[in-house]
């Protein structure tokens, strides 16, 4: 069976996108009807929209599909969750990792669920606090766990390739609730996602 690639776009909003890339093309001094670059603010229209998609999404109703009754009372962890997002400030690239761990109060979530959610609120205008926060605290409302912690590891490209163009600077953030704001369960989360146990 051939490979078959479908993407759906909402076509009152690219063309208005369309609109806004066209000007912006002819505004930086480049010739918008360029053959290379005709088609240009079409496929930036789509790819706007598909980076911004978090919108259109509910972080709660993903994760309410898949909770579980389970006894299991110990520490899951979902290390190493690629992201990535847009700085609100400039419209670049951050990208990175997401670790998440939580301690489950009678509740489970399907593990697929988790790398969902990291994207539902990293396809959004973003900056990286507010996202480690988007995630823990749907997590923590929805499951309503013993504990939650959220650590994000990301480099930005508004940091790299413009202003003070640091090239290798990373930016860590973090958020602790019930049983992670305790330094003993804390240390065991960090050591977890600091190892490896290949």
């Amino acid at each position: 069976m051939a490979y078959k690639y479908f993407e759906q776009y909402h076509d009152e909003t690219t063309e208005t996108l369309k609109k806004g890339y066209q000007d912006i093309i002819g505004a930086i001094g480049e010739n918008p009807d360029r053959e290379g670059i005709v088609k240009t603010p079409d496929r930036a229209a789509k790819a706007m929209q598909f980076l911004t998609q978090g919108y259109e999404m509910d972080a709660e109703k993903i994760l309410k599909k898949a909770v579980f009754n389970e006894t299991y009372d110990e520490m899951v962890v979902v290390k190493d969750i690629e992201l990535y997002s847009l700085c609100e400030h400039h419209m670049l690239p951050f990208f990175g990792k997401a670790h998440i761990a939580y301690i489950p109060n009678g509740k489970i979530i399907g593990l697929s669920k988790l790398p969902r959610i990291v994207d539902v609120f990293a396809r959004r205008l973003q900056v990286q606090e507010r996202l480690t926060h988007n995630i823990l605290e749907c997590l923590n409302k929805t499951l309503q766990p013993k504990g939650v912690a959220v650590v994000i590891e990301a480099v930005h490209l508004c940091m790299m390739m413009r202003g003070v163009q640091k090239q290798n600077s990373a930016t860590t953030t973090s958020g602790f609730r019930g049983q992670f704001q305790k330094i003993e369960t804390r240390n065991e989360f960090l050591k977890l996602i600091s190892s490896d146990l290949k």
